[in-house]
């Protein structure tokens, strides 16, 4: 049995089809086909129902797929020591971080260090979602809700403030009885600014849905309505004020989150370190107060 051919089956056991599988592994979906059906042959047995699109595992392959993410976590585990040791400033760090923190304020700070240190590689991700740091999709992920799955390490970067914000000419055409919101999609679980802006619109309508804060910070600069966006995201050539200076801002706690055996790699800890000094320097918009990292990066 070829254990290469064990993880694509993994992969697709786990994700159901051939393309989800693929992208998965970073490979063509003919060649999770191709490796399933070499262990098939292998083994003897039958492992999945070909019928349809979606693939069902047969019985035996139900079972041998729960072998195969056993050996799949201890293998990542095994990466994951073996970086984890690392003591030279010299790899790939990959971080993830929200679309619009990740543009405005993390890429030129994470550029400079990397000038500094011309053998470390940082690969940055804007995403929404929260990465796997057991399956190693990030080495580091910054996030406005706290992370709460897996054996990770976690911290308290800084705080995140949001407003209600529209363009001055949008205020100063529309009566606020008549005002028009911008914001995400009317899901349940509303993010806590969702949620605020929603009581804050008291039923007048959603103009604009958009699932990406730079659309919504576009769309309220355009005239489309009342958008709550993060303090950071508006500056003073952005065309946004206020809508009501005595509305208090609503804040959001900033997490930095990294796998526990990642904890002492030198080069995750120098990325950790960057963006502590960041989140915390004097003046920051994010700062909160002090925050000991001593006894996690002494």
């Amino acid at each position: 049995m070829n254990w290469e051919d064990l993880r694509h089956f993994g992969a697709l056991a786990a994700e159901g089809t051939l393309s989800a599988a693929a992208r998965r592994l970073g490979v063509e979906h003919a060649t999770v086909a191709r490796r399933v059906a070499a262990l098939e042959r292998a083994l003897g047995v039958a492992l999945v129902d070909r019928r349809g699109r979606r693939f069902t595992l047969t019985t035996d392959g139900e079972r041998i797929a729960l072998v195969a993410a056993r050996m799949d976590d201890d293998a990542r585990s095994v990466a994951r020591v073996a970086a984890g040791a690392r003591t030279t400033l010299t790899g790939t760090v990959t971080l993830s971080a929200p679309p619009a923190l990740a543009v405005r304020c993390l890429t030129a700070p994470l550029v400079a260090l990397q000038r500094q240190h011309p053998g470390l590689a940082i690969r940055i991700i804007g995403e929404a979602r929260s990465a796997s740091l057991d399956r190693r999709e990030a080495d580091l992920v910054v996030r406005i809700s706290r992370p709460d799955d897996g054996d990770l390490v976690i911290v308290k970067l800084g705080e995140m403030a949001f407003r209600f914000y529209a363009s001055p000419d949008y205020l100063a055409a529309v009566a606020e009885p008549d005002w028009c919101f911008v914001g995400y999609e009317m899901t349940a679980g509303l993010a806590a600014q969702q949620a605020a802006l929603v009581d804050f619109a008291a039923g007048r309508p959603f103009s604009i849905h958009a699932g990406n804060l730079d659309i919504q910070h576009e769309a309220a600069r355009a005239g489309g309505g009342i958008a709550c966006l993060p303090d950071f995201m508006v500056t003073p050539s952005s065309g946004l004020v206020p809508v009501a200076a005595t509305i208090q801002p609503l804040r959001r706690d900033i997490w930095l989150a990294m796998h526990a055996d990642m904890k002492d790699a030198a080069p995750v800890r120098a990325v950790s370190r960057h963006l502590r000094a960041l989140f915390q320097a004097p003046g920051s918009p994010f700062a909160s107060g002090p925050v000991s990292w001593r006894t996690i990066f002494p």
